[in-house]
């Protein structure tokens, strides 16, 4: 159930563009040896491992062709990003049979807001802290308008913020306002 209701779902502003992306499918992937059969699995499915400490991986070698992304978020836990429901659960049933780790469906509970243009930064800075903006390929949990959110870049003017979509609202509305300062 998507609960965006009062929030804008696209704000545009001089060199940012911010829009709610509801193609992301999201799972939480909990292990509790990042180099056992759990991590096997993925990197069969997947052509990647579990990302390093505080890094975020866009897989190359994807299930049927199609690209997730792996982000860092504890030595026991990382996310998985997917815009194909059926290769998202074609991986869940892979994980189904691991005894050290599992596979458990966020997509309701997370919700991924892209954050593009010149002024990427300059929103974020303002939202929350610096050393909470991740660097090209990192994944840095921190607070954006008061809130935990896991950021994630790829490309120099592009962060993918991840959050709880109970609080997307608020993160959206934060963002709007201050936006409009720009």
């Amino acid at each position: 159930m998507d609960n965006l209701r009062a929030a804008p779902s696209a704000i545009e502003a001089d060199g940012l563009c911010v829009i709610v992306d509801r193609e992301y499918l999201a799972a939480s992937l909990r292990y509790f040896d990042s180099q056992g059969s759990f991590a096997a699995i993925l990197r069969n499915a997947l052509g990647a491992p579990l990302p390093e400490p505080l890094r975020a991986i866009r897989s190359e070698a994807p299930v049927n062709s199609v690209p997730f992304i792996l982000v860092w978020r504890s030595p026991t836990e990382s996310l998985l990003l997917s815009k194909d429901p059926p290769a998202f659960a074609q991986l869940e049933g892979e994980f189904a049979a691991a005894a050290d780790g599992c596979m458990v469906n966020q997509t309701g509970g997370l919700c991924v807001v892209r954050v593009q243009g010149r002024r990427t930064d300059d929103l974020l800075t303002r939202l929350g802290a610096n050393s909470a903006i991740p660097g090209i390929g990192e994944a840095r949990t921190g607070r954006f308008a008061e809130l935990q959110a896991t950021a994630v870049r790829f490309a120099a003017d592009e962060v993918l913020l991840i959050v709880e979509r109970v609080y997307a609202d608020h993160l959206l509305e934060w963002m709007a306002v201050t936006a409009g300062d720009f």
